[in-house]
């Protein structure tokens, strides 16, 4: 048996969400307001991602003053550059930014500003595809990414276009190594907070940590449910979670295995089933599992690579 990452990882999981705005750019409540928000709902640790661009005076908010014993905060932004072949404005996600990281420059492209951004030490996310109708092409872009944002709960509030995973899912047949987190985007100018998060494998909640935990990929995103663990025997999965009515494992095509029915706690699925069916001649080098509960939350894996195991 094999427990897989994070879930073997020594220490605990922490919960934040790793994208959402203040008044320094164009949220309703001032940054202690949002941070405060955070700690009253349970979150273990925030990031401000304010809009980096000259309308706003480039912010990067720093939130070190509302550290305490029991809560953190990650230093970031959300950065724009042009341009998508949708013609707008790129939105990519830095956890990790320097205070003092430079503002764009006319001619840098969004690709350009990742790059400047991962070089400081920043974990790098494609935000919101659906909503910023990316194509492939623009996936391909953004070469440095660590991550694309599976879920934004601002998104799918206020317009239905939430999620990620068809541009994560083709990055991942062609062999990049991503992972999928899950955010509020959130701008308290109506209820679009608290529907998506991180959970963080680390041994401390220290921002350091955290943001090498991201990086590493050890850390699963949800709306709800909780994924307890993730464990390989030769060919079966095991997926342990708290009481949800689907435990399903997805790949690079149209296979899957699962198991449903009612407040169910664990899942042994047979991924040899993934390699089978109707006309497939092709094998899936990633998987990943998903649970969802009852009223439909979901709880999503990072993607599992075969030949790391």
């Amino acid at each position: 048996m094999t427990d897989l990452s994070p879930f073997s990882l020594p220490g605990r999981f922490w919960r934040g969400n790793l994208h959402t705005h203040s008044t320094l750019s164009d949220g309703a409540l001032a940054p202690d307001k949002v941070v405060q928000a955070y700690k009253d709902a349970g979150y273990d640790f925030m990031m401000l991602s304010d809009h980096f661009i000259d309308h706003f005076g480039w912010p990067v908010a720093d939130t070190r003053s509302f550290r305490s014993n029991d809560f953190t905060t990650i230093i970031g932004s959300e950065l724009h550059a042009p341009e998508t072949s949708a013609g707008e404005l790129w939105h990519i996600v830095a956890a990790g930014l320097p205070l003092d990281f430079e503002p764009c420059a006319p001619e840098e492209t969004g690709a350009q500003v990742a790059r400047r951004a991962a070089d400081a030490g920043a974990f790098i996310g494609i935000a919101h595809p659906a909503w910023s109708q990316l194509t492939i092409e623009d996936g391909r872009a953004i070469d440095v990414a660590h991550a694309v944002e599976i879920y934004n709960h601002g998104c799918a509030v206020e317009c239905d276009r939430g999620e990620g995973f068809y541009l994560l899912d083709q990055l991942l047949n062609e062999g990049r190594r991503l992972s999928a987190f899950a955010t509020d985007d959130a701008h308290f100018h109506h209820d679009d907070h608290f529907g998506g998060w991180v959970h963080v494998k680390a041994e401390a909640n220290d921002p350091d940590l955290l943001l090498e935990a991201l990086k590493q990929g050890h850390y699963y995103s949800s709306q709800g449910p909780l994924i307890h663990e993730v464990s390989l025997d030769r060919k079966e999965l095991s997926v342990t979670s708290s009481p949800v009515n689907t435990i399903v494992v997805v790949c690079g095509h149209s296979r899957t295995v699962m198991r449903i029915g009612k407040s169910i706690t664990s899942a042994t699925l047979d991924l040899s089933k993934l390699e089978r069916g109707w006309l497939l001649n092709k094998q899936s080098p990633w998987f990943r599992a998903v649970v969802i509960d009852q009223a439909g939350k979901r709880a999503w894996s990072n993607p599992i690579w075969k030949d790391d195991l």
